[in-house]
């Protein structure tokens, strides 16, 4: 579960981590009345969606008087970011930065553990950062039973090279943020940039925080977190449907049957976008399970076609329990389920149990939107130039 960037300004200060004022507001004049309650002469007004790159698209200004409040809120609730209607607009306090940092804590699955990156390079994209200068980015496993005391923290910011008259303010921010990571079942918790101001106080400006839908039942707080932000909130309405989906910021949409088979799919999706305009990548994760019946693949269609941001489509499935021949035959049936509603290519590949009968099926339906290839590397290509054309 994704927090919108104000429910993470709230969740911070619960735990007492520094930042700013914020005021939430819908329309143009809510956003004059929430600039008149902070009392500042310049605001930051931020477009409230669940994507990242709000900034380069417009959603992220500046704004002085009520006037210019007024006119930046209604253009900023006017836009659609990346397939993302903007709803909700926060208003801050104009920061007076002096530095710009970055620091995560993040659950890493494939170490089995939590880690924690910090830089003091902070505010720009931290992909960038980790691939340009991998040196500037400190990364340090956590005990899970410790985190991050104060020990841990006087480790990290000596690492990332903070300046020694800064480095206690900053391991007390970091230490908070632990307690918010620890406290919220977070599996991500980001701050880009944590800053330190002309007078010297370190804030979190920014804030990310994942939490764990596993942890949902200790947390009855978290049905506030339940409202949509744009026209949809697809992973709601994939849980309702018992589909375990995750929204990712690419092109290509993804099922297959199994996690791992999955995860494994995004990065051959990954690597074979590198090759094509635009760099495709993979729009979700979407696991369908052991079952491919006809209302299970509807459903998964149903949803990834909802994305504005899908070009192409790729289903990968390992026929185990689950037979080629039942899938081919669920995606056949599925197309004919939705009619109009499936607009998108599809690329599929089939291994496993009863693949030859599951590639006939396919090859008798010769529905147009359907591509069948025989490997995932072939397959992983053939969506994400497909995708890269779609653009």
């Amino acid at each position: 579960m994704d927090l919108l960037e104000y429910q993470a300004r709230d969740l911070f200060e619960r735990f007492a981590v520094p930042v700013l004022s914020g005021r939430v507001a819908t329309t143009p004049d809510e956003a004059v009345a929430a600039y008149e309650q902070l009392g500042a002469k310049t605001a930051v007004i931020k477009a409230q969606v669940r994507i990242g790159g709000r900034g380069k698209a417009g959603g992220v200004k500046l704004a002085r008087g009520a006037e210019a409040v007024a006119a930046t809120s209604a253009e900023i609730l006017a836009l659609d970011i990346k397939g993302h209607r903007v709803e909700q607009v926060m208003l801050s306090p104009a920061a007076d930065i002096a530095e710009e940092y970055y620091f995560s804590i993040l659950l890493d699955r494939a170490a089995g553990g939590y880690i924690a990156l910090c830089s003091v390079e902070g505010g720009m994209d931290i992909e960038t950062l980790a691939v340009e200068r991998p040196e500037a980015l400190v990364k340090l496993g956590l005990d899970p039973v410790v985190g991050i005391d104060a020990e841990t923290a006087a480790r990290i910011v000596e690492q990332a090279g903070f300046r020694e008259e800064d480095r206690p303010r900053v391991a007390d921010v970091l230490t908070k943020l632990w307690t918010v990571f620890r406290d919220s079942d977070a599996t991500l918790v980001e701050v880009n940039p944590l800053v330190k101001t002309a007078g010297g106080s370190i804030m979190a400006l920014d804030g990310k925080v994942t939490l764990d839908g596993n942890a949902e039942f200790r947390h009855p707080e978290w049905a506030q977190y339940e409202q949509t932000s744009g026209d949809v909130d697809l992973e709601r309405q994939a849980r309702e449907l018992g589909l375990g989906y995750v929204k990712l910021d690419g092109s290509v949409g993804i099922i297959g049957n199994g996690a791992g088979l999955v995860m494994s799919t995004l990065d051959v999706v990954a690597a074979a976008g590198e090759d094509f305009p635009g760099k495709p990548r993979p729009a979700n994760f979407l696991d369908i399970g052991g079952g491919a019946s006809a209302a299970v693949m509807a459903n998964g269609l149903r949803i990834i076609m909802s994305d504005p941001q899908v070009r192409s489509i790729f289903v990968n499935v390992f026929g185990g329990i689950t037979a080629c021949s039942d899938v081919a035959t669920g995606i056949v049936n599925a197309l004919e389920m939705l009619g109009d509603e499936a607009r998108l290519p599809i690329v599929v590949r089939l291994d496993g149990n009863s693949v030859e009968v599951g590639k006939a099926i396919l090859a008798e339906a010769n529905h147009p939107l359907i591509t069948v290839k025989n490997t995932m590397d072939a397959a992983a290509r053939t969506a994400a130039r497909l995708a890269a054309e779609g653009n």
